[in-house]
């Protein structure tokens, strides 16, 4: 998981930095040279680092801070307000143009995973009802615009191609034409991959900027190359100029040097992350929430928007509707469970919740992995609509039925009717405590408020 390392390292520097109660500037100095290790073992820029210890000691020495009843906290805070600004301070979305459509181009290192991400952003923005034009301009690629017209299929999203066009001015010259002609709100251009040092390869892509006019030039890089993603950044910063950047492979990268280091060193803020390879895994990029991830703080609000965008709100009406009445099923078991793989890894929802970032190696035996998901869907959809309605009927001989029906054993049925019938009792306590709850807030006291 994406900071993992660090996290565990600050958030065990800090552990002990509450332990000692008063802090005198030794102690403040001790813990900043150990934050100053951890992220530089991150990968984290070197004079990122320098620039952002010097800004934290001139704050946390400071006579409000050491005097204060609870000066650890306050050394916390300013880390996490320095940390904040130092990944952008606010969360910065894709101007959108006053007269559409709004032009957005695509540009980096081949292999940093551009034209997956050029989908992605087609599908982020058609889930804002916006209606986004994909187009084909990296022709150097073998498979480079099938690829993206597969992409496009799939989410019912036009791509702009010239088949058997082999210079990329001659697609994208008439961009602007196509997206008026097909009320196309959102154009997405992607170009192909190109190393910074090939000066014939940068010079097409200003052609190419001079031709879309673009509004926004988004800069992908892959978070895995670490220190290299903050060279490829200022470079195309020099020779084309980039408005935003997009992180790539977040959930390889367990150091994060790039994520702290991009933005301080370019000045451009990062705008999106991508996490997976699906084309629902692309996230806003906020600061204050990483923040809050790397030093155990949690990210509820990013939880909550990921059940928000995955569970459906009428579904969710008639799930509680089938909890009150007892009537929770195998089926509906299974689309819970569906919903939550949606959200996104197990650790990455663990590392949201509040105080469970650094206790992660703690939770292994927890993990739940994709064979055992896909175990449980083969086990419930190898029982008959009968049986998933009522698992009470399922004796020995259909649970040996189901076993060979799924490629499972016995154990595994019999652990999975077990879960079931432990979310149901669950489920049925929180139904309960809803109800108690809501009998509490009708009484009113004699007086008073």
């Amino acid at each position: 998981m994406l900071f993992s390392g660090l996290a565990d390292r600050l958030q065990g520097i800090f552990k002990n930095l509450r332990g000692r109660g008063r802090l005198s500037e030794t102690d403040v100095n001790e813990c900043l040279r150990e934050v100053r290790m951890a992220l530089l073992e991150a990968d984290v820029n070197f004079k990122v680092v320098k620039d952002f210890i010097a800004r934290v000691k001139t704050r946390a020495v400071g006579a409000d801070v050491l005097e204060s009843l609870n000066p650890a906290q306050q050394v916390v805070k300013i880390v996490y307000e320095e940390m904040t600004e130092m990944m952008g301070g606010a969360q910065r979305s894709i101007t959108m143009a006053s007269e559409p459509p709004t032009v957005i181009m695509m540009v980096g290192l081949q292999g940093s995973g551009k034209t997956t991400t050029a989908a992605k952003l087609a599908r982020h923005f058609a889930k804002q009802g916006k209606r986004p034009l994909l187009v084909a301009a990296d022709l150097y690629r073998p498979a480079a615009v099938q690829q993206l017209q597969t992409l496009g299929k799939q989410l019912d999203i036009p791509v702009l191609a010239i088949e058997g066009e082999s210079n990329p001015l001659a697609v994208v010259r008439s961009v602007r034409e196509t997206a008026l002609s097909q009320l196309r709100d959102v154009v997405i251009v992607d170009t192909a991959g190109r190393l910074h040092i090939d000066s014939e390869l940068m010079n097409e892509l200003n052609n190419i900027k001079a031709l879309v006019k673009p509004h926004e030039i988004m800069l992908v890089v892959d978070a895995m190359t670490g220190q290299d993603a903050v060279n490829v950044a200022e470079n195309f910063h020099g020779v084309v100029g980039i408005d935003g950047i997009i992180l790539t492979k977040m959930d390889g990268d367990a150091r994060g040097g790039a994520a702290l280091s991009v933005r301080a060193v370019t000045g451009r803020p990062i705008k999106f992350v991508g996490s997976g390879e699906k084309t629902e895994n692309l996230e806003m990029f906020h600061p204050d929430r990483m923040a809050s991830r790397i030093l155990g703080m949690g990210d509820m609000l990013s939880l909550i928007e990921k059940a928000q965008e995955t569970f459906d709100k009428d579904k969710a009406m008639a799930l509680q509707q089938k909890m009150r009445k007892d009537e929770f099923t195998l089926d509906d078991f299974l689309t819970q469970m569906q919903s939550i793989r949606k959200m996104g890894s197990f650790e990455q929802l663990l590392g949201m919740i509040p105080g469970l970032g650094g206790k992660m190696k703690q939770l292994q035996d927890m993990q739940v992995d994709e064979k055992d998901m896909n175990r449980v869907e083969a086990i419930i959809q190898s029982m008959t609509k009968k049986e998933r309605r009522d698992p009470s009927i399922i004796n020995g001989s259909r649970r040996k039925r189901i076993a060979d029906g799924s490629g499972t054993r016995v154990q595994d049925v019999n652990r999975l009717l077990k879960q079931f019938l432990e979310a149901r009792k669950m489920m049925k306590r929180m139904q309960g405590m809803q109800k108690a709850g809501q009998k509490l807030s009708s009484f009113r006291l004699p007086f008073g408020n």
